[in-house]
């Protein structure tokens, strides 16, 4: 195990009814921003939770912030706090909602253009406090520092590390009308959040990977109730906490990450708009296939502990995980190929040649570099 230092300072706040809690936990003399979406928790009642809990506070409203969120719709919130003097913000909506406030609080305190601190993290100074109402189980943004900022003019996005919420409500009650693919690709974006930290070559911390192991568990018992029944507040509860665990910072304690998956999926996104969860359903199956041997321990491991997989024979075993893994996506259901999506080889050339120019190499161990994505790649069709 790595030497590390670990601080989560978010209060998560979980249960039914929590959305009354926000008008004790934001003192009366903030100036508040709610940061929110595009209607849809007007449409699920959050909205009157929230309106209802701060009706003696002092509130003005920001919509529209986007799945991916965009730093140009961002830059109008920022011009919007700057001008109002806002001192609190509150992400009321899913995880890209929450994903763009972090980016409003560090730069309405910052006399430069907010992509400037997507690209150089130093730049941020002074962060506005902010805190959430999240009603979408995906990223884990409610309970660590990342976030994902999309640039259309550019056609790039990336992740960049800001601060931690304050305090997080999660009633799983808010996710109840959630369009059932939505759910999915929440289940597939947690899933493989745990995997990145999960499945790398060497890792001498055996409690984390028992933290790891029961998340992967839990979302592959709960995903087929969820599937059948999306208002079962157990199995969307134990959901909404899973993918809180699986991105706060818990099972990444003293080991290496890897990452690649996702940085392959931030580039599809970037370049077809084809959703976060979805990309990397479709990335991931093929980057094992590729980078088994690397990952050889790890992944007969996982295809014992988690899948129960028996298979004498180490190739068989480590395929039959992987097939497993592929299946379990299917399910929710998601597609697994690019080409299920009509993304071609056009894309894929794009994709390749970004991270050559960048001379990027991702992985736990740096070693993937522009053509092993292209075989990788390869692999998505």
């Amino acid at each position: 195990m790595k030497n590390f230092t670990f601080q989560n300072t978010t209060k998560i706040i979980f249960g039914k009814g929590s959305i009354s809690q926000l008008e004790k936990e934001i003192p009366l003399d903030r100036k508040i921003m709610l940061t929110m979406g595009g209607g849809s928790v007007k449409q699920n009642g959050v909205y009157d939770q929230v309106v209802s809990a701060l009706q003696k506070h002092n509130c003005i409203e920001f919509w529209g912030i986007e799945p991916n969120p965009k730093v140009e719709t961002l830059r109008k919130a920022i011009a919007l706090g700057k001008q109002e003097n806002i001192d609190f913000i509150l992400a009321v909506g899913g995880g890209s909602v929450l994903d763009g406030t972090k980016l409003i609080a560090s730069a309405i305190p910052y006399n430069g253009d907010a992509w400037n601190l997507v690209l150089d993290e130093t730049l941020i100074g002074d962060i506005i406090p902010f805190a959430d109402v999240i009603t979408l189980p995906a990223t884990g943004s409610e309970m660590n520092q990342g976030a994902v900022i999309s640039n259309s003019a550019s056609g790039e996005k990336y992740a960049f590390g800001s601060a931690y919420p304050q305090f997080s409500i999660l009633d799983p009650e808010t996710t109840f009308s959630l369009p059932p693919y939505q759910i999915a690709c929440g289940i597939a974006d947690s899933f493989i959040h745990v995997m990145e930290q999960y499945l790398i070559d060497k890792n001498n911390a055996p409690l984390m990977d028992r933290w790891a192991e029961g998340i992967l568990l839990t979302l592959i018992e709960t995903a087929p109730f969820i599937r059948k029944n999306q208002q079962d507040y157990e199995q969307m509860a134990n959901f909404m906490l899973s993918a809180t665990m699986a991105l706060n910072g818990f099972i990444a304690m003293g080991i290496r990450t890897d990452w690649a998956t996702h940085m392959i999926g931030h580039e599809i996104t970037a370049l077809t708009g084809l959703t976060h969860g979805e990309t990397l359903a479709i990335v991931e199956p093929a980057l094992l296939r590729v980078m088994k041997n690397e990952k050889r321990n790890k992944l007969l491991q996982y295809a014992e502990r988690v899948w129960n997989i028996v298979e004498t024979d180490e190739d068989r075993k480590i395929e039959a995980a992987i097939a497993k893994t592929e299946q379990f996506y299917r399910s929710l259901p998601l597609k697994t190929r690019l080409s299920e999506h009509g993304i071609g080889d056009d894309v894929c050339q794009e994709i390749v040649e970004r991270f050559r120019k960048r001379n990027t190499r991702l992985g736990e161990n740096a070693s993937i570099t522009a053509d092993t994505v292209k075989i990788i790649l390869e692999h998505c069709k």
